[in-house]
């Protein structure tokens, strides 16, 4: 069966488009210190480009619930691919074609930040309308490889430095730039199938009537919430907390956390095919909790590790999960309700980390304890379950009203 009839290959580029979300959300965050020590750049500037690239991603995430459907799904994938290694590409060139070094990694990451919002919005949607059994263990499967995509950016990028030296930072941006690339002509060529049919989908007024669609965005929030505000600070509570290095910390923290969350999406998408998602849910936001509590409130640091891995595991199915679960009770929420849900989990990734990060300066730059408070974001996503279950069993779900 040739490429252009053959949805296993759109579901590859799929994968690989997930592999492409990881490298330009944590290629950066792995060259901020040489950015620092080659450009003297300050700390609260490189702090900005973490924010400008999630923001730009948020409106991204905004705008594209109007005007995908209206272009078409594989013009604005493709464009997404090569925003994105234009974006990579702009990393490793940029800062000393321009005058001022910080002007040229803005505009670098604005340009990934386009193509990462497009993806996030439209790789999902895209997998769903393939003609799949079980979408939800699919979901799953596919939303693996952004862990993947994680440990391999860590763990290749680390090696080629040490291997290459630090200098060789901007020719590790061009060498990543090659996946999105030829991601781009990839998809030129896979079968893509609409996700509604033209007219079917619920108009945006609608959709924000829905009691549901805002349990699931309550739920979008909570899951990016649980999951980035260990993730984010996992390589920082490693090294702070045993004492290690960066590149051990990295290991031992982002990495070990990515690891363990794309193995329990693996094995969702294996054998959970016939649980409940939602019950699912509820089960890891409770395990959540406990890796929270025990990474702030264990006596020794290989034990807080370990809540720190339980963390990962636990986080693994929320994010595909709400994403199945939303489309198999809204059928017709379309694009724009897959659009409108990643703005939500948006939003989670970013106030999770930030209130971590805030509640810890406050109470003395003690990381644990805004771990801790962290237990709020599982609490909120077990009471927004428990809210869809409610709804759902009084029959608000559109799929059963046809």
């Amino acid at each position: 069966m040739s490429i252009r009839a053959n949805y296993r290959h759109t579901q590859y580029a799929c994968y690989l488009g997930y592999i492409t979300q990881a490298i330009v959300n944590n290629l950066a965050p792995l060259l901020f210190v040489i950015f620092q020590q080659a450009f003297a750049i300050s700390l609260e500037k490189i702090t900005l480009l973490v924010t400008g690239n999630f923001c730009l991603q948020l409106l991204v995430d905004l705008i594209a619930a109007r005007f995908v459907d209206k272009i078409g799904y594989r013009p604005c994938v493709v464009a997404a691919h090569l925003f994105a290694a234009a974006g990579l590409i702009g990393m490793g060139t940029f800062p000393r074609l321009f005058p001022d070094p910080y002007a040229g990694l803005m505009l670098a990451v604005g340009l990934y930040a386009i193509g990462g919002g497009l993806i996030e919005v439209l790789i999902s949607p895209i997998v769903e309308a393939c003609p799949t059994e079980n979408k939800a263990s699919v979901m799953s499967l596919l939303h693996s490889f952004y862990c993947w995509g994680t440990v391999g950016v860590i763990l290749l990028s680390t090696l080629f430095l040490q291997a290459a030296g630090r200098d060789s930072w901007s020719l590790l941006a061009l060498l990543w730039a090659i996946l999105p690339l030829c991601n781009a002509v990839y998809f030129t060529q896979v079968p893509i199938a609409p996700l509604t049919q033209e007219g079917e989908s619920l108009p945006l007024g609608k959709l924000f009537s829905m009691k549901l669609f805002w349990v699931f965005a309550l739920l979008m929030v909570a899951a990016g919430a649980c999951e980035q505000a260990m993730s984010q600070w996992a390589s920082a509570f490693a090294e702070s907390g045993l004492g290690v290095s960066k590149t051990v910390g990295d290991l031992a923290g982002p990495c070990m956390f990515s690891v363990l969350m794309g193995l329990s999406r693996v094995a969702y998408a294996k054998w959970g095919g016939r649980l409940s998602l939602l019950n699912c849910e509820i089960a890891c936001g409770l395990l959540c909790a406990g890796g929270y509590l025990l990474a702030a409130l264990a006596p020794h640091p290989a034990l807080a590790l370990v809540g720190c891995g339980i963390c990962g595991v636990s986080v693994g199915i929320l994010w595909p999960g709400t994403f199945s679960v939303a489309s198999r009770h809204c059928p017709k929420g379309g694009t724009a309700m897959f659009a409108l849900l990643a703005l939500a989990g948006d939003l989670g990734c970013t106030s999770g980390p930030t209130l971590v990060g805030m509640a810890s300066g406050l109470l003395g730059g003690q990381l644990k304890a805004g771990l801790l408070l962290a237990v709020v974001f599982p609490a909120l996503l077990i009471g927004a379950a428990l809210a869809c279950k409610r709804l759902l069993a009084r029959g608000e779900s559109p799929a059963r009203k046809g």
